[in-house]
This record gives structure tokens, sequence and C-alpha cells, in this order.
């Protein structure tokens, strides 16, 4: 866990919030404390981008009852969501920014109380699909399916949507009792995974394309084959939001702000997360960019609510998580105000969700990074391989979609198949690149090796 704390003070004539001690006049001090996973791409909208952008100290009210207040903002940051619900559950925090699977949690063990409760106000990131959760084998494994699972082991953040979307994929398989599962952090699962030390690990956003780009991993399996929508999303402590709703206001109406510096500068955006995080610039740019696998947009929309409903089944059956009353819980009525006040209609998102589509209209098939030009577009997939070859610039990634989903991949990390007539096109999984050349001909453009593609 890492902590970070600034003090907005602000002072302004006013007599509301004031204490006197003595002949002494002190401002109230609201503490704004925000538990973060900046290491998780969905997420950064409501944590390190807010610290790092100063956009809590924006944003916070300053006017009628807050005109004498000082805000202690603190910022602490975690590898999951469990420790900020223990942290929300002592009272060290008012807010916590986490996956589907721990914000049920959350909700859940809030309620368990009897005392105390949060809500869950807004979501900071999302992929309908699934994408972001992924399956991923070490670089020199045999193992090409889920099949291959059989009578090896297999890691995961336990209590996760990496979790639940691995229970799932391994049920529908017929694997349940044929894979052991261990508990591991992303970090030490993505170290077992390089060494060679597991037969597989699953993770969350963005853990399987790290290991894809640093070319340690293989996926062999993808979120979105699972069919269930994954997102990140905030919750409050109940009482800190009846008390203070303008500051909660504050809180989300900053989150938008680095919602909207997000979607129009997904470069720059995955060049400063990347420096602030360590996450290489090239994964945030598969997240962040146009038709990339994060939609950062913050409403709260009924397909997030039916999938939590989901998960709790889930929860509740294999880990004894308490029931969730989803009625009391969800309450989008700051995340309202913000939008109103940030002149944007709240209704007409909700009802909107992005969902990939296979040779998208709106995005190039292709793009390469180039280490010092940047970003180029392409017009097909041949086109970009024949920039590859012309071009004496470094690479520092390259991007296509796959021919299926439109989900967006690593042109490393993708198996692309050359048609008779010259064109090429990607796909996420090796079976379907194989499925494309039984049905329609063509070759394998790099044979037998998804990670074989220079960059």
């Amino acid at each position: 866990m890492r902590d970070s704390r600034t003090l907005a003070t602000i002072t302004l004539c006013g007599s509301l919030a004031l204490s006197v001690s003595a002949g002494a006049v002190s401002a109230e001090t609201i503490r704004v404390g925000i538990g973060h996973q900046s290491m998780v791409t969905n997420t950064v909208s409501g944590g390190i981008v807010l610290e790092k952008l100063g956009l809590l100290e924006k944003h916070l009210p300053t006017t009628g009852k807050y005109e004498d207040v000082d805000y202690d903002i603190v910022y602490r940051d975690y590898d999951s969501g469990p420790p900020i619900t223990n942290q929300m559950l002592a009272g060290k925090l008012e807010f916590g920014v986490m996956g589907d699977y721990p914000l049920i949690v959350n909700g859940a063990k809030f309620q368990e109380t009897g005392k105390q409760e949060t809500r869950f106000i807004a979501v900071t990131g999302y992929n309908l699909r699934g994408t972001g959760n992924g399956i991923v084998v070490p670089i020199s494994s045999d193992v090409q399916s889920l099949a291959d699972l059989e009578g090896k082991t297999l890691s995961v953040p336990v209590g996760s949507a990496a979790w639940g979307m691995t229970l799932k994929a391994l049920s529908e398989a017929g694997l349940s009792d044929k894979v052991q599962i261990v508990n591991q952090s992303p970090a030490v699962g993505a170290a077992n995974i390089q060494a060679g030390r597991i037969d597989a690990h699953a993770d969350f956003c963005p853990w399987s394309e790290i290991m894809e780009f640093r070319a340690t991993g293989r996926k062999i399996y993808d979120g979105s084959e699972a069919e269930i929508p994954t997102f990140h999303g905030i919750v409050v402590r109940e009482s800190y939001a009846e008390q203070y709703p303008e500051v909660v206001e504050g809180v989300l109406k900053a989150t938008l702000e680095a919602q909207k510096w997000i979607q129009e500068n997904p470069m720059e955006a995955a060049v400063k997360v990347a420096d602030w995080t360590g996450v290489e610039k090239e994964v945030l740019y598969l997240y962040f960019s146009k038709g990339g696998i994060t939609t950062a947009e913050a409403s709260i929309k009924d397909e997030w609510v039916d999938a939590m409903k989901y998960d709790l089944d889930l929860l509740k059956r294999e880990v004894g998580v308490p029931d969730l009353d989803f009625d009391r819980w969800v309450d989008d009525t700051y995340l309202r105000a913000a939008y109103q006040a940030m002149d944007l209609d709240y209704d007409a998102l909700v009802n909107s969700v992005v969902v990939t589509q296979p040779n998208n209209p709106d995005f190039k098939p292709a793009e390469i990074w180039f280490e010092n030009k940047g970003i180029v577009t392409y017009d097909s997939v041949a086109e970009m391989l024949t920039a590859m070859e012309a071009s004496g610039d470094a690479i520092n990634a390259t991007y296509v979609y796959d021919n299926l989903t439109g989900l967006k991949l690593f042109g490393k990390a993708a198996y692309l198949v050359r048609g008779d007539d010259g064109e090429v096109v990607a796909f996420l999984k090796k079976a379907d690149s194989e499925q494309h050349i039984a049905n329609h001909g063509g070759t394998p453009v790099v044979p037998g090796n998804a990670l074989a593609m220079a960059h």
C-alpha cells in the first residue's frame, strides 16, 4: 500500500464550520480519503489521475457551508480491492475504487454490519465483452486452450473478477475439479509466469497484456469468452455521503474530467500514467486509445447491475459472501448531479453502451507506435506489415483488431492470416485463425508463434 496526502486549505470569509477554543478560530477539516489501484487501467480515472492532475482541488466545494473548510486529501494505493474495503470498514477511507467483484463484497460486508453501509456511485471504466480479464501461460508452454490445463495448476487473485471468470470458464469446460486453483496476487502471478513456476495465471486488467507485451506470457483465454461485462467503480461510505453530498459530487466531477482527459488525449494519458505507475505506455495505450479495451465513462447502467447480481450468486456459493440489497446500495443521485454540473446528459449516456464490432469503420484497422514519430495509422494490416518491413525507425508496439469481435490487440500477440488476395486479418485466438484458413484459405503470417512479431 502506498499513501500520499495533501492538505488543500481554503481560507475565505464566513462563519460556517468554525470552532472556537480559547479565543482561537479554526476551520473544519474534511478528510477526502480515496483507496485506489494505480496499476489497474480501469481505475485510474478515480485515483492516480485525480492525484497527479490535482483535479480534486479543482472540484471540491468552497462556498456555502464549505466556505471555511480545509480538505485533507489522502490517496492510498493498493494492489487489489479487499484491503480498500477493510480500510473503509475501519473508518480510515471514505471512498474506494475497485473492480466489480470487490465492489459487491464491499457493499455486502458493510450491509452485514447492520451499522454502516456504502453506496455504489459511479463507474470508472468498463468493457462490455469482459476483455481485460484473461488467462495466461508461460511463453514456452505447450498449453493452447483451457482443455490443456487439465491436471495443471492455475493461480488467480481469489475474489477478483478474473477469479469469477476463471470459475465460470472451467465449469463450462468441465474442468472445475481437474485444475488446481491457488491464490496469488497480480505481481506474484506475473513473476511466476515469467519464471515458469506456474502453469497458468488468471488476472484482471492490464496484467494479461503486460505479460503479452513483455513476451513473458501468452493468452489462452480472454474474458470476452465468458460473456460477462467487466468494470470498475467507486463506493463511498453512506454516512459520509449524507453529511457531505457536495464533496461526493466534487469527487465525481473530478472523475468525469479525468475520463474526458483520457478520452481526448489517449497517447498523452498513456505516457503520463506510465510515468506515474510503471505500467508500460504501450499497454496503457491499448486500453485508452480509440477502440481500446477500456471505455472510461461513469454512468451506472442496468447491464452493470445485472452482471453484479449474477456475480453475487457465485460469491455467495463459493466464498460465503453475505447477501446484498442492490436497491439500497446502488445510488446514482450524486453522479446525476455531477453530470448536470458538467453539462452532460446522464440519461443519454446511461442508455448507451460501447461494444466492440468487427471491422468498425470509425477506426483504422492497424496502428504502429514509432519510438520517434508517435502513432501512425494504416488502412489495412497488410499496409502496416509493409511499413514495418520498410521502416528503419524503432517501433514501440503495433495494434490490430480481432476479425471476429473487433477487440483491440497487440499486433505481436495476434494470429495473422494472409489471404490469397494479399489482405491480412487478425485473430485473438489461434483456433479462430485456423478455422478461417480452413474456410477461406490463406496462410499464417507467423506460423505457430503468436508472439513472434517484432516490435
